[in-house]
């Protein structure tokens, strides 16, 4: 196997002992997805994929738990044993098996069953395109960070040294996404100016001009059709998210739309009552509650996109309580990944100072 960036296998290991936190940590920092639960002899337990730690964050887990609860559950599901392959198993073969068993990764292991090493997708294709389409929506006024979208569009505002849309593109490039539409209204023409084909920026960018706003989903009434699942994000967010993660969940759930999501805590500043009539049962001094917000980034199949009205105002949450009331299959996708919304000048102050202290 051919990796296009080497990794020392020793990075992917965990031992049976550790939290589901750490390995949460084991998987962002080797970059592969992947966690390995080995004994001390390196022989593979089992497999922690981001996945399973956005299951768990889902289920409610508590991420100082030991791994073991999230190998129970997978027992007897569909990953319940990893798939493993010989170490000099050759890389079609290995495709094959990926295709298989819809899996991305399969640890290597030698005659005595140690891992030591890892097949993934990413690694065997290179150059594989990511099978998505991405919408941006960058055609709102901004009003909320006057004056300093006066004279540019808010998806305009420098973030270092580049504009805010600039990133995005980036970001979407780096995944694999190679078609990009860009949505505008406000200003639209600091934007096309800016990017053009998309050319420079290593994409084909469309624009979707919108005579007048449309929402945060009546655009899409105005994308050529496609066979390929769309990847909305709204221009004003700032994010890390794994674009090629939330897809996997997506088809993972057989989902015909998949919105991301945030957690949110709520610091309630004093004491709430539990009552019943009026009897008392408990109090809570200053509790946290905590709830999922939509995190403005969303997957669509697409067979939904012709349930938007054609060139009409249209919002992403009308559309997911069509979806719900229809009984189609909605699902959230935790972000685990630095996430920010920069609709506000405090929350463009932090995007800044994000920037130019590396904590993005």
């Amino acid at each position: 196997m051919t990796e296009t960036t080497p990794v020392d296998i020793s990075s992917l290991f965990i031992g049976p002992g550790s939290s589901i936190r750490e390995a949460m940590a084991c998987i962002d920092s080797n970059l592969r997805g992947i966690a390995l639960v080995v004994d001390r002899d390196h022989k593979l337990i089992g497999t922690i994929t981001d996945g399973d730690i956005r299951h768990a964050m889902l289920n409610g887990s508590n991420l100082n738990a030991l791994i073991h609860e999230l190998l129970a559950g997978k027992a007897g599901g569909p990953y319940g044993r990893p798939i493993t392959a010989s170490a000099d198993t050759d890389p079609a073969t290995l495709l094959s098996l990926m295709q298989e068993h819809y899996v991305r990764h399969i640890p290597l292991v030698d005659v005595e069953g140690c891992v030591v090493a890892l097949a993934t997708r990413e690694e065997l294709l290179p150059n594989e395109s990511l099978d998505l389409q991405a919408l941006i929506m960058a055609g709102g006024y901004g009003t909320r960070l006057l004056p300093l979208t006066e004279q540019v569009p808010k998806p305009m505002l420098p973030i270092g040294s580049r504009p805010l849309l600039e990133l995005i593109v980036e970001q979407l490039r780096t995944a694999g996404i190679r078609q990009v539409n860009v949505a505008t209204h406000y200003k639209g023409e600091v934007i096309t100016d800016h990017f053009g084909n998309g050319q420079n920026f290593g994409v084909d960018i469309r624009y979707v001009k919108e005579d007048q706003p449309l929402g945060t989903a009546g655009a899409l009434s105005l994308l050529d059709d496609s066979a390929e699942p769309l990847l909305v994000i709204n221009g004003d967010i700032l994010t890390r998210v794994d674009f090629r993660a939330m897809l996997n969940f997506h088809k993972e759930h057989d989902a015909e739309l998949t919105v991301a999501v945030r957690q949110y805590d709520i610091h309630v500043p004093y004491g709430v009552i539990e009552s019943e009539g009026a009897l008392v049962r408990g109090i809570s001094e200053k509790p946290v509650m905590s709830q999922l917000i939509n995190a403005g980034i969303y997957l669509l199949n697409p067979s939904i996109r012709r349930l938007i009205p054609n060139g009409q105002p249209y919002d992403i949450p009308d559309l997911i309580e069509r979806l719900i009331a229809e009984h189609r299959t909605v699902v959230c996708f935790p972000i685990r990944e630095y996430w920010l919304d920069i609709g506000k000048v405090d929350q463009y102050d932090q995007a800044k100072a994000d920037i130019a202290s590396g904590r993005y």
